[in-house]
């Protein structure tokens, strides 16, 4: 592919510009949550892979966590079950959960590193049938609401994927649980990126959404918080649905260690590069 001079000196400028922050997160670890139109739109399916894969390339070292909702909700359309949320989780009978494994453990999953690896990257699956990392008990609502195969994370065991990070690899994580009982379990994947961020003592939290950030009570970005803001924020009316675990997840992994968490706008091409490479950024940071 030809590029005129006028591209080369783009492509110039921007390598120059993002040079600070390719050296500041060398080595570093950044885990990216990855879900919404992101993952459902093709353009920027290629663009986040591609993304991803220079991260890597150029010494960042990304860990992926994704989710898959819209195409979960699809299959249960299709075999007539109904998708029911409580506080922005899926309600998971035994039939969902099986659909939840064909669908977001196998189906995206291999997706995913089938993309990353046409880009140049190494990619590797941690699912419900290799590298069972995610150690979980089975969750009940807040309001004491039975929530189906639905678990929260006890555990995540960091060796193989420690091991696999430091060999260069990217891995990719479906946020599914196995209990005490081997039983296997649905979580909130903005959830299990917070978890793994936290056992990896990452640089950096991103989550991946379908609107511009956090905003206020008459919907402004809100591109700073602090922690105690944060916490506030969490409490107020205007949170709702799929951001109350989103905020919780960046909220707790902030307060556990993890340097920066991010809530961004996935809709935007090249988010996560936008995100690592510039001082603006393009979401919700918490601060």
């Amino acid at each position: 592919m030809s590029i005129t001079r006028k591209q080369a000196e783009n492509i110039a400028s921007v390598l120059s510009e993002g040079l600070p922050y390719i050296q500041k997160f060398k080595d570093k670890i950044i885990v990216v949550k990855y879900g919404g139109a992101a993952m459902t739109e093709e353009p920027l399916k290629e663009s986040f892979t591609r993304d991803i894969a220079l991260m890597r390339l150029v010494g960042m070292k990304p860990v992926i966590v994704h989710g898959g909702g819209p195409q979960i909700g699809k299959e249960l359309l299709k075999a007539g079950v109904e998708s029911e949320f409580i506080g922005g989780l899926r309600v998971t009978t035994s039939q969902a959960m099986n659909v939840v494994k064909k669908v977001l453990g196998t189906q995206i999953n291999n997706e995913i590193v089938r993309l990353i690896k046409r880009f140049g990257g190494s990619a590797i699956s941690f699912n419900h049938n290799k590298y069972q990392i995610i150690k979980a008990s089975k969750k009940i609502s807040e309001k004491g609401l039975d929530l189906g195969h639905v678990g929260q994370v006890d555990k995540i065991i960091t060796g193989e994927l420690k091991k696999r990070i430091d060999k260069g690899f990217i891995p990719v994580i479906a946020p599914i649980g196995k209990s005490k009982n081997n039983g296997y379990l649905n979580i909130n994947a903005d959830v299990v990126a917070g978890e793994i961020a936290q056992s990896l003592k990452a640089e950096k939290l991103i989550l991946l959404t379908d609107v511009k950030g956090i905003g206020d009570s008459e919907n402004n970005l809100i591109s700073k918080i602090s922690l105690r803001n944060g916490q506030r924020i969490l409490k107020e009316e205007f949170i709702t649905g799929g951001m109350t675990p989103k905020l919780t997840a960046a909220l707790d992994a902030k307060k556990r260690g993890v340097k920066s968490c991010h809530i961004i706008d996935g809709r935007v091409p090249h988010a996560v590069l936008l995100e690592v490479l510039t001082e603006e950024g393009v979401g919700t940071m918490i601060s």
